[in-house]
């Protein structure tokens, strides 16, 4: 009788090796790690590793950003395998009507706090993330002998600004109003880009832009200074769109904006700290 249990007991321990090798097999090794992960996962499964999750991301971005978001943008890439990171960038009154049309999109960064708050339907709650200022951009060489904001009411001057719709046109009224400097451009444009392009091509002797911009352009325009007291700060507030499909991978990329290496490349472009 104890013979034949001996026998059953041994059976029974062989059939139970048999079948608990092939799980093992299938399951993780000795250091944690799944042994069928293998090269059919893709980037997109897993999300980053940061921990945000993978995504097509667009941003809709104002156009005074647009150097310093396609760094900001890959670096971010870099740092979060599997997420693109596309933007279109406009005049914040643009960007907004876009929104307002219901574009798809995934996060909004505008150069005005004003422009955002008229978005709060649309939008979830914006985080400043950088500030700027404005200067005089004028051609290289400053040929009109330009030296500060009182030279531009000089009618024989060809003084280009941006609309007053247009934040840094906004901008631009409320200093030169302050100083109660009376201007009269010769064309109002839709952005700060196409202010300083006038002032590249020889279009334009003298434009107020911000001071990042007129960064991006030294080897055409000068800039010349406005001292505080006669200047304006602009802030860039950033938020995500409710109408994101991937509203979790955009919120993850608006807080990266705030991150030391965001900023850092921010500040590298001439922004100043929010």
């Amino acid at each position: 009788m104890s013979l034949l249990i001996t026998r059953r007991r041994a059976a029974a321990a062989v059939l139970t090796t048999a079948l608990l090798v092939p799980l093992a097999a299938c399951g993780n090794d000795d250091s944690g790690k799944d042994t069928n992960a293998g090269s059919s996962a893709k980037p997109s499964d897993s999300g980053s590793a940061s921990g945000a999750p993978a995504a097509n991301l667009t941003v809709l971005a104002a156009a005074s950003l647009t150097d310093v978001f396609k760094e900001a943008g890959a670096a971010y890439e870099k740092e979060n395998p599997g997420t693109k990171v596309t933007f279109s960038f406009a005049g914040s009154q643009e960007l907004a009507a876009q929104v307002k049309q219901g574009a798809p999109a995934d996060a909004l960064v505008t150069a005005d706090t004003k422009t955002m708050d008229g978005l709060s339907g649309e939008t979830g709650t914006p985080t400043v993330i950088a500030k700027n200022r404005l200067v005089i951009a004028v051609g290289e060489g400053n040929p009109e002998k330009v030296e500060n904001l009182k030279d531009l009411s000089d009618t024989k001057l060809k003084v280009v600004l941006a609309a007053p719709e247009v934040p840094v046109g906004r901008y631009s009224k409320q200093i030169l109003d302050a100083q109660k400097i009376e201007v009269k451009p010769v064309s109002q444009e839709p952005n700060v880009r196409a202010v300083l392009s006038k002032v590249e091509l020889g279009e334009a002797d003298a434009g107020l832009v911000y001071k990042t911009d007129a960064e991006t352009a030294t080897d055409k325009v000068d800039a010349i200074e406005i001292p505080d007291a006669e200047n304006a700060v602009a802030s860039y507030p950033a938020a995500t769109l409710k109408g994101s499909k991937h509203s979790e991978a955009a919120a993850a990329f608006v807080a990266w904006l705030s991150t030391p290496a965001a900023q850092k490349i921010l500040q590298g472009a001439g922004f100043q700290q929010p």
